[in-house]
């Protein structure tokens, strides 16, 4: 009975490991971790001196490794993202930006994809009396645009959504952040997220799996309670 539990396990894992590889983030570094490679920035920055930048977390550093003075901490939202929590993220900071914008084009396939990001807004722009609009459009989607003296500071919040793709082809995933005075609000955002959903038919594999594995265990017990 051991030796069945273990090959039902074995078929566990390796069916949810299959699951696991349709959601692999389709963003190519949704975490900043190398800077703001593979994204582009666009829109008008009224202030040349400050692009958007890929600061470091826990550093109380000037601008651009740091969010001028303030440690931002790691993201604690309830991101599923299949990221991990790195060490990066990117910060929206110019005082006079119209549309300024990161944006990375991504190759998608027919399938259903939920998608997302974390936002945080710094104690230290926040405090500033320009306002920023800040909104964030994935897959067509718009799942955030808000101004950010509306929102909570000093807390990481999640936005998601979740869509069906019928035509491959790309797609963009945009952040757009507007503001007309000096100084201005912030904001800083990470994990960044496309990922494919399983079909009924990859859960219903997974959780026949689970069932080999606690008929097995059952059975194992029984076999154990006739031996003593």
């Amino acid at each position: 009975m051991t030796r069945y539990l273990g090959a039902a396990a074995v078929a566990a894992v390796l069916m949810a490991g299959s699951a696991q590889a349709v959601t692999n983030n389709q963003v190519v570094n949704g975490s900043f971790e190398n800077g703001l490679a593979n994204w582009t920035i666009g829109g008008t920055n009224g202030q040349a001196a400050f692009p958007p930048a890929a600061i470091f977390y826990g550093a109380a550093q000037p601008y651009p490794n740091g969010a001028f003075g303030e440690a931002i901490p790691q993201d604690n939202s309830a991101n599923p993202s299949p990221d991990a929590v790195g060490n990066r993220a990117a910060y929206f900071v110019s005082d006079l930006a119209s549309g300024q914008s990161l944006t990375q084009s991504i190759f998608l396939n027919p399938g259903r994809y939920q998608f997302g990001f974390s936002a945080y807004a710094p104690a230290n722009g926040f405090a500033n009396a320009g306002e920023a609009r800040f909104s964030a459009t994935i897959l067509g989607n718009t799942i955030a645009n808000y101004m950010v003296s509306s929102g909570p500071v000093q807390t990481w919040q999640h936005f998601f959504g979740e869509t069906v793709i019928t035509t491959a082809g790309f797609y963009d995933v945009s952040f757009v952040f507007d503001t007309a005075l000096v100084p201005a609000k912030d904001v800083v955002i990470d994990r960044v997220y496309v990922a494919g959903v399983p079909e009924p038919g990859s859960w219903a594999m997974l959780i026949a799996g689970f069932g080999l594995i606690g008929a097995a265990s059952r059975r194992r017990r029984g076999a154990l309670t006739v031996a003593a």
